[in-house]
């Protein structure tokens, strides 16, 4: 199962240790909430020495398992206050498991302002001064890094807003063009990884054996199967590889669940504009790269390449999160406008979730117009200055509403809410409402019943069916994050019996395991009730499972209204 390499940020040493018992059959999500609960002291500051900044591949990374290369961070939040597990795709995680290393662990804290580099190989570990990578932003950090350790070597680094401490400061990782296009958004770990003054982490695998699977032809045949499966399904073979995940706005916008201008109404009038199918002839026409993976092995490559109207590449990772976020949420109907906030969000190290729900709480401020791209780039700027202003703003929504005295703010646990409004995708509101790490849609996605049709239909406006759909996928996406697979995988096993049986021959292939789907749904569980049981001590309640009252607002075009009561939603995670 391999080792932990723990660092202590303040000392500047390290040492590795086995794995403990405790621990055993853990990877991904599954390791980092566990060692979060019973490492870190759930009333800690974040900011503060004792919390810790987890890293952990997946059970089946390392291994050729399509789309097994996401890689999982974990800490105490320091925009919730709760815990966070957030997931990313890049080079960092098949490295790091060939590595060896089950848990990168970076503990205490530093009292002086020299920050350090962290070089892992397969020679060891070196911790080095970072030198004039500081103040730097990621596009910089990581074409330097490459420059001196070589292509392909993985790269996590913080941006201004990490070295800032800001709750939305993310950690980039490079993509594999060596640009920081995948992130570790939500929650603010940037700044937990700022406060421990580490500017990047360099992974090389290179001279690392190969890992063994212990049953090498049954793992192959496994495979096979579950490539075929990926590959042959609508949305993870055809339009996710066509046209990325931005694929989504033309879809949700029709079905009237599309939040515009800050979650007054579900529909865009220039959705079009800023639609999938829109982006990918830009990119066409402009040279760029539509299809592309997140990581090695990937076989949906829903990524892309984004060139500006001079065929310069502009951004990459290019997504419908993040373009709904600058782009309806703000009003902001041109998407080149977009593409730039985009990259300064991945050169500053933001999340660009929280910045562009920010964004909008800055104009429902005063303190930009409504749907101004270009004004909108100059505040999010000011993060890269250092500017008063930036610190606002990259502080999160919460932050901003109560420094503009805004009061529709859409946040839960302070973490704000992604691009499907609740009241007509009541599944994903459900989600929003009760996961531990605060809104978020990839906790557990029920846009695939109520809007998709993936995995049965279920009412999107009405309450029937809805907590049992979230409570099912909160369960599956604990597991996939523990095994390091992709979310979109979900597509697939959701709509084919074969799928979660495939993930558990794959598993005892890998381990000479005899596990069986019983057995990853016991998993997923236990992930969900050590992230329930650390919120608890840190002092959350039924409270916080709970929209804030601006979607108790009829909302159009279906006229729906929030209406779960607390004793509804408390059944959503009770097991």
């Amino acid at each position: 199962m391999g080792k932990f390499l723990r660092i202590n940020t303040k000392e500047k040493t390290f040492g590795f240790e086995e794995v403990p018992a405790a621990y055993a059959g853990l990877g991904g999500r599954a390791l980092t909430s566990k060692m979060v609960l019973d490492e870190v002291p759930a009333t800690c500051h974040p900011l503060g020495k004792f919390n810790k900044l987890i890293f952990s591949p997946g059970l089946l990374t390392g291994s050729p398992a399509a789309n097994s290369g996401r890689l999982s961070a974990g800490a105490k939040s320091p925009l919730t206050g709760g815990i966070k597990e957030s997931n990313a795709g890049g080079y960092a995680s098949q490295k790091l498991a060939k590595l060896g290393i089950a848990g990168l662990v970076l503990e205490d804290k530093p009292e002086g302002n020299d920050y350090s580099i962290i070089v892992i190989n397969n020679d060891g570990v070196q911790i080095l001064p970072a030198g004039d990578l500081v103040g730097k932003g990621n596009y910089a950090v990581m074409e330097s890094l490459w420059g001196k350790y070589g292509k392909n070597v993985a790269v996590l680094s913080i941006g201004q807003a990490g070295e800032q401490c800001l709750k939305g400061a993310s950690i980039q990782q490079a993509d594999m063009n060596g640009r920081p296009g995948r992130a570790h958004g939500r929650g603010g770990l940037g700044a937990v990884m700022g406060s421990k003054k580490i500017k990047a982490i360099v992974v090389d695998d290179k001279g690392a054996p190969r890992i063994e699977m212990k049953d090498p032809e049954a793992f192959k045949a496994a495979n096979k199967r579950w490539v075929d499966m990926l590959r042959n399904h609508p949305v993870s073979g055809e339009g996710l590889p066509s046209f990325g995940t931005a694929v989504l706005v033309n879809l949700v916008n029709e079905a009237g669940a599309f939040p515009t201008k800050n979650f007054r109404s579900g529909r865009f009038e220039h959705a079009q504009d800023i639609s999938g199918e829109k982006m990918a002839e830009l990119i066409e026409d402009r040279g760029g790269v539509t299809t592309e993976g997140c990581h090695p092995g990937c076989v949906i490559k829903c990524s892309n390449v984004y060139h500006d109207k001079d065929g310069k590449y502009l951004t990459s990772g290019f997504e419908y999160e993040t373009i709904w976020a600058f782009g309806a949420h703000t009003t902001i109907k041109e998407l080149d406008d977009i593409a730039m906030l985009d990259r300064l969000s991945d050169d500053f190290g933001l999340d660009t979730i929280e910045m562009g729900v920010t964004l909008g709480i800055a104009m429902e401020g005063g303190m930009i117009p409504w749907g101004d791209g270009k004004a909108a780039i100059a505040l999010l700027s000011k993060v890269g200055e250092y500017a008063p202003e930036g610190k606002i703003i990259g502080n999160g929504a919460v932050f901003t509403g109560d420094a503009l005295g805004v009061d529709r703010v859409p946040v839960v646990k302070k973490q704000s809410l992604p691009a499907y409004d609740p009241r007509s995708c009541k599944g994903v509101g459900v989600t929003y409402a009760t996961t531990p790490m605060g809104a978020d849609h990839t906790a557990g996605y029920g846009v695939t019943a109520n809007i998709l049709s993936v995995g049965g239909t279920i009412d999107p406006c009405k309450k029937e069916g809805n907590v049992v759909l979230s409570q099912n996928l909160q369960i599956a996406t604990a597991a996939i994050d523990a095994a390091g697979l992709c979310l979109f995988i979900a597509f697939a096993i959701l709509d084919d019996a074969d799928g979660v049986p495939t993930i558990v021959d794959m598993l005892n292939a890998r381990y000479g395991l005899t596990l069986t789907p019983d057995d990853v749904v016991a998993l997923g569980k236990s992930v969900l009730n050590d992230e329930k049981e650390f919120n608890k001590r840190a002092g959350f309640t039924k409270v916080d499972d709970q929209l804030p009252e601006m979607f108790n607002e009829t909302f159009p075009p279906h006229n729906t209204t929030w209406d779960f009561t607390s004793e509804e939603l408390s059944k959503t995670l009770n097991f």
